[in-house]
């Protein structure tokens, strides 16, 4: 899908800089998709942080001896 945005010149230059992007197409589709992915995390982080999502590790049975170790 195509769409059009409207972004400044010097903005478009930063975009650019920063995904390592020559084309500005791909620059602007990089920055979106990075954006969107950072988002998805920030907001599965606030759950887990807020205690609505919860992570169980497995049980760490005789990974403090290999510490000790170090």
């Amino acid at each position: 899908m195509k769409i059009t945005v409207e972004i400044s010149e010097k903005e478009l230059i930063e975009i650019q800089l920063y995904s390592g992007e020559k084309r500005k197409g791909p620059a602007v589709r990089k920055l979106a998709l990075e954006s969107l992915q950072l988002k998805k995390r920030r907001a599965m982080s606030d759950k887990i942080m807020s205690g609505e999502w919860n992570i169980d590790f497995p049980a760490s049975v005789g990974k403090q001896e290999d510490r000790s170790s170090w």
